[in-house]
């Protein structure tokens, strides 16, 4: 049976523009909003799951969002996790600008270099924001967020499949 010409049009033409431009806007969103569930852990223990997923869009995709995202998708991430307002828009709008250098320092990278890339701004990220959210000796807060950095870094590589995944979906015809 012959496909309708809208099906044809839908099938070969080209990807839905609602895909193209929310999905990693909303992807940023709603892992942000993981921080609205009832946890209660007794340390720091989950990871910055929206920086996370903001990182592995721009490692795999730089050219998706202008270098002031940072502000409003770091405003919202403020907002919903109850941070100091003001902490994660400045560490979100830093660690874009920081990329963009990185980017026209380092043309070709692969996913190691990403892996270390994404390290180095997540422990620069949780300690920043640890000393902007609470006061205490360095020391303390580094033993303290060292274990939610080592979660992070784990989990790293699942947030760069999950926003590959996720790539490909949204350039789907």
């Amino acid at each position: 049976m012959p496909a309708s010409r809208a099906q044809q049009n839908r099938a070969n033409g080209p990807p839905l523009s609602w895909r193209l431009r929310l999905t990693p806007t909303i992807s940023v969103l709603l892992a942000s909003a993981v921080t609205l569930l009832p946890l209660a852990p007794g340390a720091p223990l989950l990871p910055p799951l929206g920086l996370m997923m903001l990182l592995a869009w721009r490692l795999l995709r730089s050219d998706i969002w202008p270098l002031w995202i940072g502000l409003p998708l770091g405003l919202v991430d403020d907002l919903m996790s109850g941070q100091p307002v003001g902490s994660a828009v400045f560490l979100w709008s830093a660690a874009i600008l920081t990329l963009d250098f990185v980017d026209r320092r380092i043309v070709w990278r692969d996913f190691w270099q990403d892996w270390a890339i994404a390290a180095a701004m997540l422990a620069v990220a949780l300690f920043v924001g640890g000393l902007l959210a609470r006061s205490g000796g360095p020391l303390d807060l580094l033993r303290l967020l060292t274990p939610q950095w080592l979660l992070s870094l784990l989990l790293m590589p699942l947030a760069m499949r999950l926003v590959g995944s996720l790539d490909a979906w949204r350039r789907l015809r």
